[in-house]
């Protein structure tokens, strides 16, 4: 790596990420994360009226504790507003982790995953702000931004009011492994589920009687395989990727209460993801169709079929963007200036990006140690997450 006159206090950075990834947030639960994020800024310089903390949590669906965490820093030289992003949650493997550093490494103790994902990137936005400040380092105006819930569905970063973030030229996200990986588009994806209504009867005394919404979803799922639509899908209008994730009853219950009535429900959910929204959105629909004809091959002695109601909304859009972009010229550039060579990627799993792009804000997202995510094994490679926060801190000041 080059010597570029960055002055990190790499000590430091590191006792930033250790303390967040002591502090429990797994996602829906961020408030003690978000307090303790404050706090650090605080003590770093930013002034109190400069953190601040949207409603977004109130448009959120799921019980959330708190809105994203929105924190401006002031230019000190005139030039458009960057934006840089990360999320606070945790998966819920995270729970109770204990870092310890290892050689290199910093791990948890083997029963629970680590929440590098994404607090290295909480640790690199806390980083920037003190190096900023402390150096007195020129930069444009920035907001620095925290999501919530992005684990569980990316719904901080969909319910954000764009107009709160002052009004950014393009976003750099913290959100993966390697500090040369720039990552400028990801899949979009489409949620479905189906509700199979049947009729129960004793499966001893009168199956005939009955009709099997086990049965129902059992077909259908073999019409959507033989159809094309599980798993891999490649279709000339287009390529993806779908799943059937839960296959169940009501409020999380089995679907069946015994194996002598035959089952009267079924719940199934499902998801479909594409480089293109129109691609996600057929695959949902063939597995509708495949429902559709399950249901008539399953009837009762009176020729009665199962209710079938199948529905599916996006979870979030894919995006795409151009390698001549501003944003993704400045991050290759930086790169450059550190010896690094840059990769742009595409990426098959959603970010908060995706969501930051839909709202006008051309979005990139950097690597920063965070490795073996959302399992035990999970570990921060610390020699990656100096370099994201170098990168962070070049893409902060570099001058147009």
């Amino acid at each position: 790596m080059s010597e570029v006159p960055i002055p990190l206090d790499v000590a430091a950075a590191e006792e930033h990420l250790m303390r967040f990834l002591s502090i429990e947030g797994v996602t829906g639960y961020e408030a003690n994360i978000a307090a303790a994020v404050s706090d650090a800024l605080k003590a770093v310089g930013v002034p109190a009226s400069a953190i601040r903390f949207d409603d977004a949590n109130t448009r959120i669906a799921l019980p959330t504790e708190t809105g994203n965490l929105v924190v401006d820093l002031p230019g000190t030289r005139s030039a458009p507003r960057l934006l840089f992003s990360t999320h606070l949650d945790t998966v819920p493997l995270c729970a109770g982790a204990k870092p310890r550093r290892e050689g290199d490494r910093i791990v948890s103790d083997g029963t629970t995953a680590l929440g590098g994902d994404a607090r290295t990137g909480v640790a690199l936005l806390v980083v920037l702000a003190e190096t900023l400040i402390r150096h007195k380092l020129p930069h444009p105006p920035i907001t620095l931004l925290f999501t919530v819930r992005e684990e569980s569905g990316l719904h901080g970063a969909r319910e954000l009011n764009p107009a709160d973030l002052g009004g950014p030229v393009m976003c750099i996200n913290v959100d993966g492994q390697l500090a040369s990986d720039l990552i400028i588009g990801a899949v979009g994806q489409e949620n479905w589920e189906v509700e199979i209504k049947g009729r129960a009867s004793h499966a001893g005394v009168a199956p005939e009687k009955g009709i099997s919404a086990t049965l129902v979803g059992a077909i259908a799922l073999t019409e959507a395989r033989e159809a094309g639509w599980f798993g891999k899908v490649v279709k000339p209008g287009g390529r993806g990727t779908s799943n059937v994730g839960i296959f169940g009853g009501r409020d999380g219950k089995p679907a069946g209460d015994a194996t002598n009535v035959v089952t009267d429900y079924a719940s199934i959910k499902g998801e479909a993801r594409s480089p293109e929204a129109a691609f996600a959105t057929k695959i949902a629909k063939g597995y509708a169709d495949a429902f559709g004809k399950a249901k008539g091959q399953v009837r009762d002695h009176e020729g009665q079929t199962a209710e079938v109601t199948f529905s599916h909304q996006t979870s979030y859009p894919p995006f795409k963007l151009a390698e001549d972009s501003p944003v993704v010229t400045r991050a290759i550039k930086a790169l450059k200036m550190l010896g690094i060579e840059a990769s742009c990627l595409f990426s098959n799993g959603g970010l908060d990006a995706n969501w930051l792009d839909k709202h006008g804000i051309p979005t990139i997202t950097i690597g920063a140690g965070q490795a073996e995510i959302h399992t035990i094994k999970e570990y921060v490679n610390l020699a990656e997450y100096e370099k994201g926060c170098r990168l962070g801190v070049l893409m902060a000041t570099l001058e147009e």
